[in-house]
C-alpha cells in the first residue's frame, strides 16, 4: 500500500480535545462520593452545553433532554470536552458539536457498549442538523436499544 502523504500529527482541535479529556479524568478522580460525582458531572455537561454557540447549543440541549428522559440509567459526563452518557462508567453515546472540529454537522455517536448490533454492519454515528419531534423519537429509540 503506497501512500504519498505523510503523517502530520494531530490537529489543533484533536490536541485540545485530548487535553480536555485528561482534565476531565483528573477532575473525576478528585470528586468525593458517587452521588457528588454524578451531580457534578451533570452540571459539567450542562455548563459545556451552555458554552456552545447557536445551533450546536440547541441540538445539544435537545439531545440531552431526549437521552436523559429515554435512558435515565445513563449518567451524563464530559468526554473529550463533549456531552456523553455512560453506563457503569463506559460511554454509550455522545454528542459532538459541529464547531468542535469545524464540521458541517453535529454528530450523535455510539460506542462499543451500545447494543445496536444489526447483522454484519450497523451505524454508530448520525449527522444532526435539527432535532425535530421525529428525530427525537429516533434518538430515543436508539438510546433505549443501546442500553437494553
Amino acid at each position: 500500500m503506497g501512500s504519498t502523504s505523510t503523517y502530520e500529527g494531530f490537529t489543533v482541535e484533536e490536541r485540545a480535545a485530548m487535553k480536555e479529556h485528561a482534565q476531565e479524568q483528573k477532575k473525576a478522580v478528585r470528586r468525593a462520593s458517587r452521588a457528588d460525582k454524578a451531580a457534578e458531572a451533570e452540571r459539567d455537561v450542562l455548563a459545556k452545553i451552555a458554552e456552545m454557540g447557536g445551533s450546536d447549543r440547541i441540538l445539544a440541549e435537545r439531545v440531552h433532554a431526549v437521552v436523559t428522559a429515554s435512558a435515565p440509567v445513563l449518567a451524563p459526563k464530559l468526554w473529550y470536552g463533549m456531552p456523553a452518557y455512560a453506563l457503569d462508567g463506559k460511554v454509550v453515546c455522545f454528542f459532538q458539536s459541529a464547531a468542535k472540529f469545524k464540521a458541517r454537522y453535529a454528530t450523535l455517536g455510539f460506542n462499543d457498549p451500545a447494543k445496536l448490533d444489526d447483522g454484519a454492519m450497523w451505524a454508530t454515528a448520525f449527522a444532526l442538523t435539527d432535532v425535530t419531534e421525529e428525530v427525537g423519537a429516533r434518538i430515543a429509540g436508539l438510546v433505549k436499544r443501546a442500553v437494553s
